[in-house]
């Protein structure tokens, strides 16, 4: 079924976006505590390390590391079936094809897992505003009749990425190092550019779905990656609802996903996107 607006029809209706947008919703928030509590114990173990030799980081204990991994378990599943578009259209940013590395550079005060939190906050903030310019090049006309389902979804989506931003950048000051809020990529200007160019919901949804497989995989390849255990139970507590929001969008662009044999990481951002 599919609901036709301004000579636009999307794969699927209306309802069946709005139930598979409350379910993610519901996963979000499912996902809170052991974020929330990942993100504290992140910071006390950075803040642990970088205090000296002496310093001991914090086991964030057992339970809560099964957390984290069991939601990796999802994420791996539900992004392994988002990913098998092979044909589809590339990271919106230069360089984001390359498996990052977590080192930082000497300069910056976002060095070790830092580097690493740094980068998730600015991609989550990069999304909050991709979504934000989406809901008001909607308002102004500019994409068409938009279906309420659609701007429901984005709102979500949104939201939830603020939510994410704001888990890692407690970890940042909590940590002792300022937090950030606004989009501090080299590859934001080409984003900013693709969305002023955006002139129909089908422009939009092929970017938000370029972003959202590149958070997702860059949660994937962090969480074998990052040092902390805590770091892991993080990401790995954030990558499911990711994953969720590019496997909605690829319902909405008649993109269903199939599972595929392997998880990739060939989207990813790179740390060295990063200009603080």
């Amino acid at each position: 079924m599919t609901t036709a607006r301004d000579g636009w029809d999307m794969p699927i209706s209306e309802d069946q976006l709005a139930r598979l947008t409350r379910d993610m919703e519901t996963a979000h928030r499912d996902t809170l505590p052991a974020m929330r509590a990942g993100a504290v114990d992140l910071a006390a173990d950075i803040r642990d390390t970088r205090g000296g030799p002496q310093g001991a980081p914090r086991d964030p204990g057992r339970r809560r590391f099964l957390t984290g991994t069991g939601g990796l378990a999802a994420a791996m599943a539900l992004a392994a079936c988002s990913s098998s578009d092979k044909q589809g259209s590339g990271s919106p940013s230069k360089g984001a094809g390359a498996a990052p590395s977590p080192s930082g550079s000497a300069k910056s005060r976002y060095t070790g897992d830092l580097k690493v939190v740094a980068l998730a906050v600015a991609l989550e903030n990069q999304a909050v505003g991709a979504y934000q310019a989406a809901l008001a090049a909607a308002k102004a006309g500019k994409l068409g009749t938009v279906p309420p389902a659609v701007a429901t979804f984005v709102t979500t989506a949104m939201a939830q990425h603020s939510d994410h931003a704001k888990a890692w950048n407690s970890v940042l000051t909590g940590a002792g190092v300022p937090a950030i809020h606004d989009v501090p990529l080299s590859n934001q200007p080409a984003t900013l550019a693709a969305l002023g160019k955006a002139t129909t919901v089908t422009d939009v949804a092929k970017l938000a779905l370029q972003l959202e497989d590149q958070a997702a995989q860059t949660y994937l390849f962090a969480t074998y990656n990052v040092s902390a255990a805590a770091g892991v139970a993080t990401a790995a507590s954030i990558a499911p609802v990711e994953a969720m929001h590019a496997a909605i969008l690829h319902f909405v662009l008649g993109q269903y996903p199939v599972p595929d044999d392997f998880l990739p990481v060939d989207k990813a951002a790179d740390p060295a996107l990063l200009t603080v």
